[in-house]
């Protein structure tokens, strides 16, 4: 492995979300890493800000021939340039598509537990979330197809809103899936809003199927917001894109992104972007190997460590989720315990509705001896929180 991950950086004083805690405190549960970006996007950012002058900026041909050409190296998926525009990010992107492609009161359909961002994107725009629960058994999740269906037909039901890769849970949806929940859709004339922000992020020898290219129905009824920001911890630089194969909802989407003024980057946004894609691949691939490494030491000391305490087994994302079912069935109260305990700092699993109340969600993202401190806080925070009860 040509990059070393296992160097930590100090973020304290940064302004850092993830790191503005106390002292001692660590934190290891907003989903950005502990990691510098890859060296080709640090230099590009360097020589630009070099030149000294700031002004408005446009989109550059650098940025569209590095996310066609990303997409259809590593994906397999063909995007044209006009299908493509710029965005400030996914969360913004999204919350945009919902206020053009649905009407107040409306329903959008969510596969539960997920990303706690997008209820607030529904709800906030005065529209209601319509939960569809997935299936969890022996430890892993899959999609309620009878359930789904169901939510689809109601009467007020506008639109999907995936997410794919699935955060929390780190599920890669398969081809099959995929086309199913297309097929549903597209007989219900409903749009997909598919979330794919984590979909380089998967474990070695495992692939992501973009929603858009697992069928033609799912090309057809569907708006994909995308990123390098995760990948390559680029969130601070407000950078994403969204694609659209059908030029009615391309449209939708772009003159909603535009009225809403979420189309222009600021300096470093795209040219950032563009060398990811453009000049970051091993980088990337390097990283994927350290994370899933990561993870599989994680499962392996709780396993054997931290009685009550279960990881969901998945391929995807460097976010684990901990069914704490066996210690208790109130995440929130268990980690505010922790946090107060031993410092350590994760998500409370009820956020993401669902089932997610038994359940914590861990950033692995992080240096090996900053995850190992992060364990032995775990094991002792659970151990502690035992001996309360």
């Amino acid at each position: 492995m040509k990059n070393d991950f296992d160097k930590v950086t100090d973020r304290r004083g940064t302004y850092s979300l993830k790191w503005d805690t106390e002292r001692g405190e660590l934190p290891m549960w907003v989903a950005d890493m502990d990691f510098p970006t890859a060296p080709a996007v640090r230099r590009r950012i360097e020589e630009r800000a070099a030149h000294g002058v700031f002004g408005y900026n446009i989109v550059p041909d650098e940025w569209y021939d590095s996310v066609t050409s990303w997409w259809k190296k590593r994906h397999g998926l063909g995007i044209e340039r006009g299908e493509l525009c710029f965005c400030t990010g996914a969360v913004p992107a999204v919350s945009c598509l919902v206020k053009r492609l649905t009407n107040t009161g409306d329903e959008v359909v969510v596969l539960t537990p997920v990303y706690d961002i997008f209820f607030h994107s529904v709800e906030n725009a005065g529209r209601r979330v319509s939960e569809c629960p997935l299936r969890y058994s022996d430890g892993a999740y899959s999609i309620d197809f009878a359930d789904l269906e169901e939510k689809l037909s109601r009467p007020l039901a506008s639109m999907l809103l995936l997410c794919n890769p699935h955060n929390p849970t780190g599920n890669i949806w398969s081809a099959e899936d995929l086309a199913r929940i297309g097929r549903l859709c597209a007989e219900r004339n409903i749009p997909v809003v598919s979330d794919e922000v984590h979909c380089d992020l998967t474990d070695p020898g495992y692939v992501y199927t973009p929603f858009a290219a697992a069928s033609e129905e799912c090309a057809d009824i569907s708006v994909t917001c995308i990123a390098a920001s995760k990948a390559f911890n680029l969130a601070g630089l407000q950078s994403a894109a969204v694609f659209a194969k059908n030029p009615r909802l391309r449209a939708i989407a772009v003159r909603g992104l535009n009225s809403d003024e979420l189309a222009e980057p600021n300096t470093f946004a795209a040219i950032a972007t563009a060398a990811a894609f453009a000049e970051g691949g091993e980088w990337l691939d390097d990283l994927r190997s350290y994370l899933y490494e990561n993870k599989r030491t994680a499962r392996e000391y709780i396993l054997r460590n931290i009685a009550g305490v279960t990881p969901v087994l998945s391929h995807a994302t460097y976010l684990m989720w901990l069914d704490v079912g066996g210690v208790t069935d109130d995440s929130e109260e268990l980690a505010s315990f922790i946090r107060a305990e031993t410092g350590l700092y994760l998500s409370a699993g009820g956020v993401y509705r669902g089932n997610g109340r038994r359940f914590l969600r861990l950033n692995a993202a992080c240096p090996r001896s900053v995850l190992s401190d992060g364990l032995e806080r775990l094991s002792a925070g659970i151990s502690a929180y035992g001996e309360k009860a």
